[in-house]
């Protein structure tokens, strides 16, 4: 059976100014990557602005720092947001940079039903792994729907949520990970659910994204499992009739915590490793990290030498044409079933808890994964889980030649602060004013917050601003004292 064509290639682009990301994105595009990608920078994503004194030293150092529609525009300036679909690293504004995006798409003239992509949105996970929090639970679930429901509503070609497994970078087993990410999507569809809409109309939106590591046929078999146990979930629980809702649609990332500062070019054998094993296991979308990820921002080198690892194994070796290469492999079916047992182990504990939800509310899921971090370092530092370049077959040369690593602009912080001033200053004050007090009457209210959120963006109210006006109903998010 063929698919007729590989997964979508990205790699993460953004950071430092939005010019920067734009140049950025224009060279993998010219290097024939399928797909963008936007990473946030930390002040983005917990609702801060540039200019924020919490945002100080931080701000375009872990991604692009958006602001406004104005960074929004400005990334995008040159390219068509009816030729290329861009997944969002985003969770707690998603609900803000979604309408940005979209907002970009209709100053360009693209209709909505030809914006196309993903939005992270997985507050969840923010709770058990992460830590990039600032609402509550409860309103940021609410957020979370809203943006799904609305998604179903208006954007046909956009994927509302990516239930993600940062849970698994964090320390959690790959039964864990797959576990707690299956757990949190159940939490979304019931709540879905609650608010009245058919399975059918929103479960063939939902994605999944997942961490694969080196540990090649442990990777394959959990994403095997993890597919039968979604598709499992939704016919016999929630009664989804549609195929298309059966399917656990994912992305994933090659490299995250597998990397290694220590020899960083071993880590282009452990992702092309792991670029292998998603293929093999039938995902749909893929970012390769580069090599230098784990103490660097990429340089067009490094980004070039990830993306050409996926498109060697897609284009060269074929595995892509072909769907579960190794189904019917004694090891790898045996394997797969093993797994799906250890994976109903970890659900069923949940369960025990009251759902996802509850099991993040008390600390249990986070004990869990502190639990494991500690008992993968522990192995480490023993040396039982070999790390080759770490703890064996160490380099003792010192004449190892030192890697390039990206230069980032110091004054990325001081330019964005430059551009808020001057957006605040043209920009309609007695609009914008307006439009936060909308929203935050909205948030007392029950109804869908997107249009109040996408009429305060289009009069180019900020980041911190729009989080500011939820924060007056919503509060913030205090973590559990005890795991």
């Amino acid at each position: 059976m063929y698919l007729g064509k590989p997964w979508t290639m990205r790699q993460y682009a953004g950071f430092g100014t939005p010019e920067e990301t734009n140049a950025r994105f224009k060279f993998l595009l010219e290097q024939g990557q399928t797909g963008l990608s936007l990473a946030l920078d930390l002040p983005t994503q917990l609702g801060l602005d540039s200019d924020d004194p919490e945002a100080a030293g931080e701000v375009g150092k872990v991604g692009v720092a958006i602001s406004s529609l104005a960074d929004m525009e400005a990334i995008f300036d040159g390219i068509s947001l009816a030729n290329v679909s861009t997944s969002m690293t985003i969770n707690a504004t998603a609900a803000i940079l979604l309408a940005m995006y979209e907002a970009v798409a209709k100053k360009q003239g693209v209709p909505a039903n030809r914006v196309s992509g993903t939005v992270q949105n997985d507050l969840l996970k923010e709770f058990g792994s992460r830590g990039a929090w600032i609402f509550p639970i409860e309103p940021s679930m609410r957020l979370c729907t809203d943006l799904v429901l609305d998604c179903v509503e208006r954007l046909p070609r956009f994927n509302p949520i990516s239930i993600a497994s940062h849970y698994r970078d964090a320390g959690a087993t790959p039964a864990e990970e797959m576990a707690y990410t299956l757990a949190a999507g159940r939490a979304y569809v019931e709540a879905c659910l609650e608010r009245g809409v058919a399975i059918d109309r929103f479960a063939p939106r939902l994605s999944f994204f997942f961490y694969t590591y080196t540990n090649f046929f442990e990777e394959v078999a959990k994403y095997r499992a993890g597919r039968r146990m979604w598709a499992k979930l939704m016919r016999e629980t929630f009664a989804a009739t549609d195929p298309e809702s059966w399917k656990l649609r994912a992305a994933c990332v090659c490299g995250g915590h597998s990397l290694t500062r220590a020899e960083p070019l071993n880590n282009i054998a452990r992702t092309t490793l792991e670029t292998f094993a998603i293929a093999c296991a039938g995902l749909q979308s893929c970012f390769t990290a580069a090599y230098d990820e784990a103490f660097a921002i990429p340089t067009e080198l490094s980004a070039r030498t990830a993306l050409r690892v996926q498109q060697i194994v897609a284009h060269e070796t074929e595995v892509a044409q072909t769907v579960d290469p190794l189904g019917g492999s004694y090891f790898v079916e045996a394997l797969t079933d093993e797994m799906e047992v250890a994976i109903q182990n970890v659900l069923d504990a949940i369960a025990a808890q009251g759902g996802m939800v509850e099991a993040l509310r008390s600390g249990y899921v986070q004990g869990q994964i502190a639990r494991r971090a500690y008992e993968w370092q522990r192995a480490v530092e023993s040396g039982e889980r070999v790390v080759v370049g770490v703890n064996r077959f160490v380099s003792v040369s010192n004449d190892a030649q030192p890697i390039d690593q990206q230069a980032l602009s110091s004054a990325a912080g001081g330019q964005q602060a430059s551009r808020l001033r001057a957006l605040r200053e043209k920009r309609d004050h007695a609009a914008v004013q307006k439009r936060l007090a909308a929203l935050t009457e909205s948030a007392r209210g029950t109804e869908n917050l997107m249009p109040a959120i996408r009429a305060a963006v289009e009069a180019y109210a900020t980041v911190g601003e729009i989080t500011s006006a939820l924060k007056k109903v919503f509060g913030t998010y205090e973590p559990p004292t005890k795991f």
